[in-house]
């Protein structure tokens, strides 16, 4: 199936912008659709109704791959391993159990995205920099013992690879750390200040059901202020926009100037308009 879909992979940062845009203007399946999709995979192998499957929920792998970047890794190979994980849900979902697919994907994209980050992640991170990066190949050689560096020597290494004696400390620092289990000790010790890399991983305010939820209540709203925009008369739809809407916002001077009123008349068009605008959402709502 994964050759089929043919997605993107060692994505550049230009290419990956690119990418962001086009997932991000995906048309979402409805249930039914979701749905009848499923159905042609399972019991057909349809491989083009998998890719559609898939093409319309990278969207919400990209969501969830973003709460992983705090571990200085890649976001396009998060993405990319969360997409392996999104196809392996397509694979096996089942469409008469009566969820949605992401529901269903979010342990898969998850379980995909946890495996990357505990093979490629350290809490230790020795070198970011060119200049960092020069000093870790020469730091031990420049030290006449094992110990940590004196005053002396780390202002003579610091001097001799043209770096700053702050930066000889910190990569000393590093360079003397260890990496840090990424599970907790099989003890029964009750020592709450150690804390695996793993309790990190939890994606929190990501439940695919409180998204869909969020997302279709967005949705529904827009509509509804549409609607009740739509019922303005256009004078106050004209004060609205240039009030509140427009790159360049209109003072009540200039509207009382267009409108030949009084500027106190303005702000009473746009109050009004505003109860009828909140009054119109609240009784559709």
């Amino acid at each position: 199936m994964s050759n089929a879909l043919a997605l993107p992979t060692n994505l550049s940062i230009g290419t990956f912008d690119n990418y962001l845009n086009v997932v991000g203007q995906m048309p979402k399946l409805t249930p039914e659709q979701e749905h009848d999709l499923a159905v042609r995979y399972r019991d057909f192998g349809d491989l083009e109704a998998a890719k559609e499957l898939v093409m319309s929920n990278l969207r919400f792998v990209a969501h969830v791959a973003r709460g992983y970047t705090g571990y200085g890794l890649p976001l396009p190979d998060i993405i990319q391993e969360g997409n392996i994980g999104l196809m392996k849900a397509v694979k096996r979902f089942d469409p008469d159990v009566g969820v949605r697919l992401v529901s269903f994907a979010v342990h898969w994209i998850k379980a995909e995205i946890h495996e990357y980050v505990i093979k490629n992640w350290r809490i230790v991170k020795v070198a970011t920099t060119k200049a960092q990066r020069k000093l870790f190949f020469n730091l031990r050689k420049s030290k006449s013992h094992l110990g940590w560096l004196t005053h002396d020597e780390a202002q003579a290494i610091a001097t001799d690879l043209d770096v700053d004696v702050k930066t000889v400390y910190e990569m000393e620092k590093r360079m003397d750390g260890q990496d840090m289990a990424f599970d907790l000790p099989h003890d029964d010790s009750d020592d709450e200040s150690y804390t695996a890399p793993e309790s990190y991983l939890m994606q929190h305010n990501a439940d695919p059901a409180m998204l869909l939820e969020n997302s279709d209540w967005q949705g529904h709203e827009e509509d509804l202020l549409a609607n009740a925009l739509s019922n303005l008369d256009q004078r106050s739809l004209d004060i609205l926009n240039s009030r509140w809407l427009a790159e360049e916002k209109a003072t009540l001077h200039e509207l009382a100037e267009r409108y030949n009123v009084s500027a106190e008349r303005i702000r009473q068009l746009e109050k009004n308009a505003m109860k009828k605008l909140k009054e119109a959402v609240v009784l559709a709502a």
